[in-house]
């Protein structure tokens, strides 16, 4: 079976389970957390290279103040808590998003988990925090635009390449597959450069609920997807690499 070598998750619906149970929405994000330790152990065990998962985008701070606090120190627990684990499992950790708006202590958090993850290669796992789609565009824009101005670079050599290096994930391949928990049926501006060709799958699973039987489900579906990435596949089936 064809495996993706990253897959990238908008984990959508922690709310709602919480709600439809009638507890708090923190509760809902607590049990969020396991679904996230199942999605890495499968990406382990399956050898897929990549992870990316939407933690919490730049509009998330529009929520109510109690919310995003309760959020950003569930962050903190999760980091303390976690990254041991990760580390042990050759997991490089690695926030990507605008980490200037999380607290001191956060941001200090974070560069220890990146620190101590750094060397690892069996799986590089990308949390995205107070990150935007758009706004990833536009700071690539503005670096490129400032090498332009500074006589680094001139302008005719931004390509393609160029651009998509300047991005959060300018390391590491697009997606092969997005999922997204909860039903609703778009990206929110989540990788909105990165998803040109990736393959699309939407689960009805609040993300508290989406355990290693919708995970396989999203891996299956993503075996029989033809990929031709603007081409003519040569045989019908055929996979082309990404």
């Amino acid at each position: 079976m064809t495996v993706p070598k990253h897959i990238a998750i908008i984990m959508d619906g922690n709310g709602r389970w919480a709600e439809a149970r009638g507890q708090t929405r923190t509760s809902g994000h607590r049990a969020g957390i396991e679904p996230v330790r199942m999605c890495v152990r499968e990406c382990v065990r399956r050898g897929i290279g990549a992870l990316t998962l939407f933690a919490f985008s730049s509009e998330n701070w529009r929520r109510p103040e109690a919310e995003v606090t309760t959020l950003m120190g569930l962050f903190v627990e999760a980091l303390d808590s976690e990254v041991d684990e990760l580390h042990r499992e050759g997991v490089r950790l690695r926030f990507i998003g605008e980490r200037t708006l999380h607290s001191v202590r956060l941001q200090q958090r974070i560069a220890a988990a990146e620190s101590k993850t750094s060397m690892n290669q069996r799986l590089n796992l990308q949390v995205a925090v107070s990150y935007g789609g758009r706004w990833d565009i536009v700071q690539a824009a503005l670096r490129l635009a400032k090498a332009c101005a500074s006589g680094a670079m001139a302008f005719d050599e931004i390509t393609e390449e160029r651009v998509s290096a300047e991005l959060q994930l300018g390391d590491i391949t697009d997606p092969d597959l997005f999922i997204r928990t909860g039903g609703d049926k778009r990206i929110s501006n989540f990788l909105l450069w990165n998803l040109a060709y990736t393959e699309l799958h939407f689960c009805e699973a609040l993300w508290p609920d989406f355990g290693q039987a919708e995970f396989e489900a999203a891996v299956a579906d993503y075996a029989i997807r033809e990929r031709r990435f603007g081409r003519v596949a040569t045989r019908p089936g055929q996979h082309e690499s990404a």
